[in-house]
């Protein structure tokens, strides 16, 4: 119950600024000023965009009375501002952070439905410059206009000026594209699970790293994937659909509740775990006026994540894990990553994760810096924090590395085993 009115109030936090706007064109606290604003949000978000309302009494008989008022304030906010799903509502929030305003757009092609220089000639038909893969992180910061770049560290990424839209774009309606931040394509990129291999999505809503993690096994195994949210595991699943997803399970499920004996998941090799955090790296979508989280706050967050990596260890096959958030505060990232290692370090150790990144974990203990971290400054992207996990073999005496670039690692380009010739791909037009 705890975790899920943390949800519930972060999620709120996130909406801030558009539930402000419903409540405005809705006119909710003129017409009932006894309500308090800070609840209001919190009803109005359950209503629209959570589980529904889950309280009893006079709030929710007040807030079901502007119901219809409510949803068509919704309907009418999202033909102005020219989306479809409500996720997209956030997205005009970039405007209002100097940092997003920095921040590339990125444009991950999905390789289950065509490839990179198929997208490129698209793009190129719509009188867009491709300017070749980028060099440096300077390059892409001197993006503007109808040019665009391929990334220099990700082979399935594209670079467009910050705030290009893409949403009414034929590519991006047909699952041809999806539009992901740099730094959320790290964590299924360095998971790198070999295709037929079973794997754990833990946090999986709302479903941009399940479907790189289907693209990367070429829809060959089976991904599992969890979330306690059935609106959001909805969502997930038509964004999966529509991606070309096919070998994957969604369960509404928390997945500390997982059990790690259950023989369903005797295969699993490969873990993805993203959980809740602070958020506090997301430039775009968090609210400006939120204020830094409390020590208590963190605390609570850290204990949780904790439990659930620790949790993600135990699955008796697992060969490699990659814990990510995208929070910037060292008590959800090394502090976190430290405490699980010295109770599993004799099972799972540290892998020094793109060697060739630039930007490294903080000092917080010996081999911090094998984990990564990303940040609008240094590296154009929301700020994230990633460490790959691999279960220790005999001999081993220090952490093993993962691949230093793109080019260097043909499995991500072709689903193939590491150290086999990549084949030749052929061209998928797309239509």
């Amino acid at each position: 119950h705890v975790r899920q009115l943390y949800a519930l109030v972060s999620e709120t936090l996130r909406y801030s600024p558009v539930l402000e706007k419903l409540l405005a064109g809705a006119a909710l606290l003129q017409a009932e000023r006894k309500l308090p604003p800070q609840l209001a949000k919190v009803l109005v978000y359950d209503l629209l965009f959570g589980k529904g309302l889950k309280c009893g009494g006079r709030w929710k008989a007040l807030v079901r009375r502007h119901r219809a008022r409510l949803e068509a304030e919704l309907a009418r906010l999202k033909v102005q501002q020219k989306v479809s799903c409500n996720e997209d509502l956030l997205a005009p929030a970039q405007a209002a952070s100097p940092a997003a305003s920095q921040v590339p757009r990125y444009v991950r092609v999905n390789t289950l439905k065509t490839c990179v220089d198929d997208v490129i000639d698209f793009f190129k038909r719509q009188g867009y410059s491709y300017l070749g893969k980028a060099a440096s992180v300077d390059e892409l910061r001197a993006l503007s206009g109808k040019k665009f770049l391929l990334d220099l560290h990700l082979p399935e990424l594209l670079v467009f000026p910050p705030q290009t839209d893409f949403h009414d774009n034929l590519l991006y309606t047909s699952g041809h594209i999806i539009l992901q931040d740099k730094a959320s394509c790290l964590p299924a990129f360095l998971l790198s699970p070999a295709a037929g291999s079973h794997v754990i999505d833990a946090c999986a809503a709302p479903g941009n790293k399940t479907s790189h993690l289907a693209a990367i096994l070429k829809n060959k195994g089976q991904i599992f994937a969890f979330d306690v949210d059935t609106k959001r595991l909805a969502t997930m699943n038509t964004m999966l659909m529509r991606a070309g997803v096919t070998a994957f399970q969604l369960a509404q499920q928390d997945f500390l509740a997982v059990d790690p004996g259950d023989p369903k998941y005797s295969k699993v090799t490969y873990i993805l775990l993203d959980p809740s955090c602070s958020g506090s790296g997301m430039v775009n979508r968090m609210p400006r006026e939120e204020a830094a989280p409390s020590a208590e706050r963190l605390q609570a967050l850290a204990g949780f994540q904790r439990k659930v990596l620790s949790h993600a260890l135990s699955f008796p096959a697992l060969w490699r894990l990659v814990y990510s958030t995208c929070s910037l505060y060292r008590e959800e990232n090394e502090d976190v990553v430290h405490s699980v290692l010295q109770e599993w370090g004799s099972t799972f150790r540290l892998v020094n994760a793109f060697p060739s990144w630039p930007c490294r974990g903080l000092a917080a203990f010996p081999g911090a810096q094998c984990c990564i971290r990303a940040s609008p400054a240094d590296t154009l992207t929301h700020g994230f924090f990633v460490a790959v996990l691999e279960r220790c073999r005999e001999g081993d005496a220090v952490p093993s590395s993962l691949p230093v670039a793109a080019e260097e690692n043909p499995q991500h380009r072709e689903g193939t085993e590491p150290g086999a010739a990549p084949k030749k791909r052929k061209k998928q037009w797309v239509k």
